[in-house]
């Protein structure tokens, strides 16, 4: 089925009205969703008409239908993309296999930890974000952000649907403390630290579309290569989604960055920030911490967990067909060790470095984003290059948590980071600074100060088109 049946309470393209335990099951955690999403989504905003897309489709054209509708009502539901015939597993020691349909028991636990993690980041996000309404430089931008919201929970919906559906009492269980958890809550926080960090700025909104939600994608990309076949084929029907999501951040921060080069043109001799705009250093800060706390997201470079799940066949890498050896038993990896003076390269086992495989792909992709907002600067003749930080940069995670380094890769000594932390990551200053930026705009064609308008509208629409009716 690719089509989507929105007659049910529970709109799907899963047939759930053929099991009746599981609709009831579903339909018994809904109301709990429902008062989640009033209590911790962007509650001030529940009453108002929002234009969104809702997804009729599976398939790769036409999937999305455009119109108002307010969020409490917006029609979560579950969708996978159709299955692929006899589909075979991938990678690993089941390469070849016949993908399976229920979960083997000897993965059971592995399958459902993997699934309750990606799980946890969806209402993360949306909590962390859920006051950015209030700030919002345009309506067209508050528009992007209920967007990235609403399909953040439907993203939370395709989850839950395999823990309820494959996972019996735990598996509900787990649905339920989904629901419970907070991000930055001392005593329920969320389970991975970049979805506990304060997002409280529009220009940390973009950066966390930019770097938090490409690892979203690239964790997505592996899963949906799972020999598990129904989370494959959830996971890929939320890579359609979770596009849009990064488009939000890449523009937002180039349009962030064309703005400051219009008013250092306007005023060359003044600080941007005597404007009213975001000077391009604090960009850069900006982009440091969210880039480096994005990185640990992948784990550590040396993982035996990276190697179970990729010798079980339940995550692979990105983009596996790309890849001639789909077992890698014998291939190495070199990769770099600290030992607290010096960095040396060891080979270890390919499969127990698939999180930095999985790693650099990503970093590959930011390098071309941050080539993106470059050409802002050169476009506005502005004598300026943003870089992205160097992944041994301020790292909690993995071989090089803890370690001081500066963005370039460089190890440095305590007393030069303490200094360098100014330079580099944001300060109280900053964050003061961009808060006293960040004031409503409401009427429909116009942009807060500090940001450049988007090059075209959602959905073709015109300039001041009324995306959110206050």
């Amino acid at each position: 089925m690719t089509g989507i049946d929105y007659s049910q309470k529970i709109p799907n393209n899963v047939d759930l009205a053929s099991d009746k335990r599981l609709q009831r099951a579903l339909e018994r955690w809904q109301p709990d969703y429902i008062n989640w999403w009033r209590d911790m989504g962007p509650s001030d905003f529940n009453e108002n008409d929002v234009y969104l897309r809702t997804a009729v489709s599976v398939e790769r054209d036409g999937w999305a239908h455009f119109d108002y509708v307010k969020m409490p009502d917006y029609r979560w539901g579950i969708f996978l993309t159709p299955h692929e015939g006899e589909r075979q597993i991938g990678f690993g020691d089941h390469f070849g296999e016949t993908a399976w349909q229920q979960v083997p028991g000897e993965y059971r636990n592995w399958l459902r930890r993997l699934i309750v993690t990606q799980a946890d980041t969806e209402p993360a996000s949306v909590e962390q974000q859920r006051l950015l309404g209030l700030t919002a430089p345009s309506l067209y931008d508050l528009r992007n952000l209920f967007q990235v919201n609403v399909e953040e929970g439907r993203h939370l919906w395709a989850m839950v649907y395999l823990l309820h559906s494959y996972f019996g009492k735990d598996g509900r269980e787990e649905a339920d403390e989904l629901l419970q958890r907070r991000s930055g809550n001392a005593d329920q926080p969320r389970i991975l630290t970049t979805f506990n960090e304060p997002c409280e700025d529009w220009l940390s909104f973009f950066c966390f579309t930019m770097f938090t939600d490409r690892d979203g994608k690239y964790q997505l990309l592996s899963l949906a290569e799972s020999g598990f076949d129904p989370l494959a084929r959830s996971c890929r029907f939320m890579l359609t989604e979770e596009a849009h999501h990064m488009f939000v951040g890449q523009t937002g921060i180039a349009r962030v960055v064309r703005r400051t080069c219009e008013v250092m043109n306007e005023h060359p001799d003044a600080c941007p920030s005597e404007h009213g705009a975001i000077p391009l250093e604090m960009i850069q800060r900006y982009i440091n911490f969210w880039a480096a706390s994005s990185l640990d997201l992948f784990g550590a470079e040396v993982s035996s967990n990276s190697a179970n799940f990729f010798a079980a066949g339940l995550k692979g890498r990105a983009y596996e067909d790309k890849y001639e050896d789909h077992l890698v038993k014998d291939d190495c990896y070199e990769l770099e060790r600290w030992d607290g003076e010096r960095i040396t390269r060891e080979q270890v086992p390919l499969r127990n470095a698939m999180n930095e495989v999985l790693r650099d792909g990503y970093v590959d992709e930011n390098l071309k984003g941050v080539e993106y907002w470059n050409r802002e600067c050169e476009k506005a003749g502005i004598d300026f290059r943003f870089a992205y930080p160097h992944r041994r940069f301020n790292r909690t995670i993995g071989e090089f948590a803890g370690a001081r380094f500066d963005p370039q890769g460089n190890a440095v000594s305590e007393a030069d980071w303490q200094a360098g932390q100014r330079v580099w990551l944001p300060t109280p200053e900053d964050k003061a600074y961009v808060k006293s930026l960040m004031r409503p705009v409401t009427e429909p064609g116009k942009f807060a100060g500090w940001i450049a308008p988007p090059l075209r509208g959602i959905n073709s629409q015109a300039a001041d088109f009324e995306y959110v009716k206050l």
